[in-house]
């Protein structure tokens, strides 16, 4: 169990229902077990209607540098999407940062139809699995119509010009993580920093920043009726390069997500930037794995021989 996850009583989650919706009566509780951050429940009421409700961790316990304000990135990045019409996302419905009746911060939001694309992939059929990756891939595409002119993540009032200094801090960060948990990250910090300084090139005039969810592995992505129904999880958004994003990953791209983005082939810098996105990706895993108190070591060792793939310029494009 993941020590971010901020687990209440029942009669606290009543609470915090009642004050979201002081007209109905909740019939039932149920503890979500897909998420490997945050607590969510799914409140049910008398008059048939339900919600999600997703609690934030009491303080920074279990976080690692890069995971700033997350729930108020999440709020933020979900009503810029609905906004935009780019993607099918919740409605937040209450959002309360009090800590009066519980000790993090938490939002309702509607609960969106459909199944986990990750547990209803392996049944369909490949054709309409292709399907789903090709639309995964146009919302990736419209995320890049949201921009801003300065990079950062969506949690944190500091802004960075440059799509590379901002690739920098969140390396540095990833790397002053481990060094404080004794992180074995296989290569030197030295080597990470001034292999990132002499790719530095490959990052230069790339504005504006777009909206990147950063993490829309196939975890979170529902699909219903054989179509995406919506995209949860928006906590770690950042204003970045589309090419952050999970679906960009050496393990996780596939030609039909490329075919939906409108990109199948990558100029040199790109790809240089794509690899830089797959590391910090990987360090990522390898030292949440500590930070949370995961009960195995397995994700770890998952993202060791990935990052050691894509270090070694093994990843195929």
């Amino acid at each position: 169990m993941a020590v971010t996850k901020n687990r209440q009583t029942n009669d606290t989650v009543l609470r915090m229902a009642k004050a979201a919706f002081p007209d109905k009566r909740v019939s039932d509780i149920k503890e979500l077990d897909d998420g490997f951050c945050n607590v969510t429940y799914d409140i049910s009421f008398d008059d048939g209607s339900e919600s999600i409700l997703k609690i934030a961790a009491a303080g920074r316990n279990g976080n690692t540098s890069n995971e700033i304000n997350l729930m108020s990135a999440e709020v933020q990045a979900m009503k810029l999407v609905r906004d935009r019409h780019a993607a099918r996302v919740a409605e937040v419905q209450y959002y309360d940062t009090s800590r009066k009746i519980c000790s993090g911060d938490y939002f309702f939001m509607e609960k969106i139809q459909g199944r986990n694309f990750s547990l209803e992939k392996a049944r369909l059929p490949e054709s309409a699995a292709e399907q789903i990756d090709r639309e995964i891939g146009e919302i990736s595409r419209r995320l890049t119509e949201i921009t801003n002119s300065e990079f950062g993540f969506l949690g944190d009032k500091r802004r960075y010009r440059s799509l590379y200094d901002f690739t920098e801090v969140m390396l540095e960060n990833l790397l002053h993580d481990a060094e404080r948990r004794n992180v074995d990250i296989v290569y030197r910090a030295e080597d990470f920093l001034n292999r990132l300084e002499k790719d530095k090139p490959a990052f230069d005039g790339i504005l504006p920043a777009t909206l990147v969810h950063w993490d829309m592995w196939e975890g979170n992505v529902f699909v219903r009726n054989g179509h995406v129904s919506g995209i949860i999880d928006w906590e770690r958004a950042v204003w970045g390069e589309a090419f952050m994003d999970d679906r960009f990953r050496y393990h996780s791209r596939n030609k039909s997500f490329l075919a939906g983005f409108g990109q199948t082939s990558f100029t040199g810098d790109e790809i240089k930037r794509i690899r830089w996105y797959d590391i910090i990706l990987y360090l990522t895993m390898m030292i949440e794995v500590y930070y949370r108190e995961n009960e195995t070591e397995d994700q770890y060792f998952w993202a060791k021989d990935k990052l050691m793939t894509v270090w070694s310029d093994d990843a195929s494009f």
